[in-house]
């Protein structure tokens, strides 16, 4: 027919040179599963390092891992013995189930009485894979198609994923598509034995799916094996590695893992710009050294410093302060730190009446609305303040720790509201000394389709050095405070300063190696 002449038209570019065998690898660490999902967000158990460079841009794209071969073959049993032996933080599993195109009317019929094809190129939707792919390489976040087998429909809700250091695609269809190929760095075809494969996929439609034993049987004897016949199996030819037997074969498992662990070893070695000793300061030393001796950027609004101000300042500055006391006017502070932010939102003229039915020529806020995230812990403390001035405010949270290896920031949780990409967006942090964290929780509303313009950044107390790294990277990002310092000294501490945050807001101890940066890290 046509259509297949159009299909296998996608199918096929040409096949690269054969690869060296690599060596055996044998891992048998385990990692829990990188994200736990609910119905209203998202919790990271593993931290993603920073996947942008100190211009805040994109440092290195994701390793992509695609997963080819027949219904019912083993695929995501491979794909979850993959991760379980890489034993990296960060992975993702993306399933080419979810991407089924929306059926007709006509074609719900058909799959109802198990006359329509999904086996077919034709019945996924190819260019939202390649579009989702593309993002997610970019380390951006994705929305996510939720497909019923049942009802063989896409549910209202779609679930969120983000860009990793490896993304590993699965579906029956991985390599039939030219652009798709593209995108992907390393292809496993699994090869399973076509009566297995069968038997798996009767268990599976009968007891995860509904269908009765008849209807698998008719779909697998019309669709299921023509379509491996002509679209799948050809495409073996194009994998880089075959997995005979499937999730039996460990040493092909072995041998992936092999590979995608020395793919991710040269993005280590790129970024540890050389003594190993040193590296804990890398990515800091790096922002620290990028913008000395220019002036300070106009994004940058700092709160006048009246008598009242800096009164405030100098008591939350005084290491003699009482606990009671510095929580008291650090909330005077942020309270007068989120009027002046407020003040710099876009407004337009309107017209009101008066009581006395007189016209008034007033302003309102011409956004949409106004969302808070706060970064953890310090940032939350600033909440309230905004909650007081903003009614019915939406709020989210990021955390972001230093890893004591690398010295770099990392992202361990998110939670965000949804839409919140035509929103301005109040991001808050208590201090901030080189910008690393701050430059991380940009990015991360970057990649949530945040405009850049629309995002505020504020915090009680600044280093320059901050102010520059967040300013050269952001350039579009608005940067509010109420003070902003000279100098860090060598651990990366605001100098004057105020101390950590964090520690003196909430009464605990501080950590020997704290930075301004980061109050999160005794969390």
């Amino acid at each position: 027919s046509n259509s297949s002449a159009e299909s296998l038209d996608r199918l096929y570019p040409a096949v690269g040179s054969t690869k060296a065998p690599r060596k055996r690898t044998t891992s048998q660490c385990k990692s829990e599963p990188p994200l736990l999902r609910t119905s209203k967000r998202t919790i990271y158990t593993a931290g993603r390092p920073p996947w942008y460079n100190e211009h805040g841009t994109q440092s290195k794209e994701a390793f992509v891992i695609g997963l080819g071969g027949g219904s019912a073959s083993g695929k995501t049993t491979v794909a979850t013995m993959i991760i379980e032996a890489l034993d990296v933080p960060w992975v993702v599993l993306l399933s080419m189930d979810s991407f089924y195109k929306v059926l007709t009317k006509q074609q719900q019929e058909q799959a109802a009485s198990n006359d329509f094809n999904f086996d077919h190129p034709d019945a996924f939707d190819f260019d939202l894979i390649i579009a989702t792919l593309k993002k997610l390489k970019q380390g951006k976040s994705v929305k996510i198609p939720i497909y019923d087998f049942t009802t063989h429909s896409r549910k209202k809700e779609w679930k969120t994923l983000y860009g990793a250091n490896v993304i590993i695609f699965e579906g029956i269809m991985a390599f039939a598509d030219k652009e798709l190929l593209k995108l992907l760095d390393l292809k496993i075809f699994v090869d399973t034995d076509s009566d297995i494969r069968l038997v798996r996929r009767l268990r599976r439609d009968i007891s995860e799916r509904g269908r009765d034993i008849e209807g698998v049987i008719k779909q697998y004897n019309k669709f299921v094996k023509p379509a491996f016949d002509q679209y799948i199996q050809p495409t073996m030819r194009l994998a880089d590695i075959v997995v005979p037997r499937g999730s039996g074969n460990t040493v092909a498992i072995d041998l992936i893992v092999q590979h995608v662990h020395s793919q991710l070893e040269e993005v280590r070695a790129a970024r540890s710009l050389g003594d190993l000793l040193t590296v804990c300061l890398v990515f800091r030393a790096a922002l620290a050294s990028a913008h000395q001796c220019h002036p300070l950027p106009q994004t940058l609004s700092v709160l006048k410093s009246t008598p009242q101000v800096r009164g405030m300042h100098t008591i939350i500055r005084n290491k003699e302060t009482s606990r009671d006391e510095f929580i008291f006017y650090s909330k005077r502070l942020m309270r007068l730190l989120i009027e002046h932010a407020l003040s710099l939102l876009p407004f337009q003229s309107c017209t009101v009446q008066t009581p006395q039915g007189h016209d008034y020529e007033g302003r309102t806020y011409s956004g949409k609305q106004i969302t808070g995230v706060s970064i953890l812990r310090a940032g939350e403390t600033m909440e309230p303040a905004l909650r007081a001035v903003c009614k019915d405010v939406r709020i989210g949270t990021i955390l972001i720790q230093t890893n004591c290896n690398t010295g770099e920031p990392e992202l361990h949780y998110l939670r965000l509201p949804k839409d919140i990409s035509e929103d301005h967006v109040i991001l808050m942090d208590c201090t901030v000394s080189t910008g690393a964290a701050a430059m991380m929780a940009v990015r991360v509303l970057l990649d949530h389709d945040v405009p850049e313009d629309k995002i505020f950044l504020l915090s009680l107390l600044m280093a320059e050095m901050g102010v520059h790294s967040v300013a050269y990277a952001f350039p579009r990002v608005k940067i509010i405070t109420t003070a902003v310092d000279k100098k860090v000294n060598d651990l990366f501490r605001i100098i004057p300063g105020i101390g950590n945050f964090g520690d003196r807001y909430f009464g605990t101890d501080a950590p020997p190696d704290w930075s301004d940066d980061e109050d999160a890290l005794s969390t």
